[in-house]
């Protein structure tokens, strides 16, 4: 073999095991790339609090995995968006707590790789108490969240997402001054490929649930503390709402959350159309974003123990003693019955039971919008779980609800139509026909919130009107209700119930 063969083989040779480590290393770099990737993709990692109250305030239920919005694109929105919500998330009835990036209702959850947060049970089931406008607010969990607006949430997001201010344009650059704030820095990547892609998609989610709900738009606001609960589950079940205008219009409060174990095997939900606590729970869950998947059940489970025997708070204000017993002989002849024996005790012949429309004759919207196809659609939810939904039943009344912490309950009726105790105590005839929602400076001589005042400086109050429908105010009327009671003996009502 001349030296030129030696040489051309020795240098094929040395070609070959250059060509096979280059494969190699090649490989081991896919390997650990798709390793990462996969690894990013798993990241599934709630913020955990042990504290059972602070989990109820911040935990997460789930929602972030299916609709949670990237941590840093929900804050940076408000500024991005400013002409849609110019008060900022505060002017949504959000509450915050000192040291919180969020609100209460607000939870946190690194999925994918990425910070995401939606909201959580309490959004809807906490809210504030001050006793005048110069007092402390103070926080009281389990309370219907009278002054968060559900709607206004909805819309800002949806309304923003149209906006051309919502691209990586705008939204990049207020997330990185939002960063340099708390002394961070974006990273090339995040600038360039993790936000913009994430705001695209979260422009294109958000205009496609833009289109679905906008039936839902063309009907008249809630106002806070308010839901039209069916008719937008209606919606992800695509009903046609422009065929169902007798359906519509038909917001409900938000109720309380407390003692919910005595509570078991009664009829549930405004019309009663759920006898499982469970049931009620995880159909709830759908509002804080979850689906049938993406339901964190260990969280939700933590929730539903201390729900069960959840105290409402007491009544921190003075109480006549002597008025409230006179009123207590009143609560027993005219309220028991329907309502419980009183306070904790829910022992009655009709509590937790469904009283037929004719006899109450409240606003019939709420139990027109629940209708035998919409529980037919239900029954198919967690198809293929062992929790699937098995008790939704059509009902043709209003469930008599025990009246705990029934001082934290206002406005009264299902669907929030008379501002207090006193004014459902009068004929609907008397009671105000316009009121405004939202505020949380109590009055104790009528057991509510004060509903006079319109605005408190920038904060603005929502205008409550009887007449548009879904917001009247009849019904619960007549002899057996009260309402023929003398003045003294409503006062005298209005101070016992104050002891519950």
């Amino acid at each position: 073999m001349s030296s030129c063969e030696w040489l051309s083989g020795l240098c094929k040779r040395r070609w070959l095991r250059w060509l096979f480590t280059l494969f190699l290393l090649s490989a081991l770099f896919a390997f650990v790339a798709v390793g990462y990737a996969v690894y990013l993709v798993m990241q599934d990692e709630p913020v955990v609090y042990a504290d059972i109250e602070e989990h109820f305030k911040y935990g997460s239920t789930g929602g972030e995995r299916a609709s949670g919005f990237p941590y840093w694109i929900f804050q940076s929105m408000p500024q991005v968006c400013k002409a849609h919500l110019p008060g900022g998330y505060a002017s949504l009835g959000f509450i915050y707590e000192k040291d919180k990036d969020l609100p209460i209702g607000m939870s946190k959850r690194n999925f994918q790789s990425i910070d995401r947060t939606f909201l959580n049970c309490s959004v809807c089931h906490t809210s504030t108490v001050r006793e005048n406008q110069k007092a402390k607010a103070e926080i009281h969990l389990g309370m219907p969240a009278n002054r968060f607006n559900i709607w206004s949430f909805q819309k800002f997001f949806f309304d923003c997402a149209q906006d051309a201010n919502f691209s990586s344009d705008h939204v990049v650059p207020e997330i990185d001054r939002l960063l340099r704030e708390r002394g961070e820095k974006l990273g090339l990547i995040d600038r360039y490929v993790i936000y913009p892609v994430a705001i695209a998609i979260m422009r294109d989610r958000l205009l496609m649930l833009r289109g679905r709900f906008s039936p839902m738009f063309d009907h008249p606001e809630w106002g806070p503390g308010r839901v039209d609960t069916f008719n937008a589950a209606k919606v992800l079940f695509n009903f046609p709402l422009d065929q169902l205008a007798h359906e519509m219009n038909a917001p409900s409060d938000f109720p309380s959350i407390w003692l919910q174990k005595p509570r078991e095997n009664m009829q549930l939900h405004w019309d009663g159309n759920n006898t499982v606590v469970e049931e009620r729970n995880k159909s709830a869950a759908f509002g804080t974003g979850t689906t049938p998947p993406t339901l964190d059940r260990a969280a939700i489970g933590r929730i539903e123990e201390w729900m069960l025997t959840r105290e409402p708070p007491k009544y921190p204000y003075s109480i006549n003693a002597g008025l409230a017993a006179r009123g207590g002989k009143l609560y027993a002849e005219y309220c028991a019955g329907c309502h419980g024996a009183g306070g904790r005790d829910f022992s009655g012949a009709l509590v937790g039971k469904v009283t037929p429309w004719k006899e109450i004759g409240t606003d019939k919207r709420r139990l027109n919008s629940y209708t035998h196809e919409l529980a037919v659609n239900q029954a198919t939810l967690y198809a293929g779980y062992d929790w699937r939904f098995k008790t939704f039943r059509k009902t043709f009344g209003y469930a008599n609800m025990p009246l705990d912490g029934l001082w934290l309950r206002a406005p009264y009726l299902h669907n929030g139509s008379v501002p207090s105790v006193r004014d459902l105590l009068e004929p609907a005839s008397q009671r105000p026909k316009i009121f405004y929602r939202g505020y949380d400076v109590y009055d104790q001589a009528k057991l509510g919130f004060v509903g006079d005042i319109p605005a408190e400086g920038a904060l603005k109050f929502f205008r409550y009107d009887t007449s548009v429908p879904g917001n009247t105010n009849v019904g619960h009327e007549g002899k057996i209700y009260g309402t023929q009671l003398s003045s003294a003996d409503k006062n005298a009502l209005v101070e016992y119930l104050k002891t519950f």
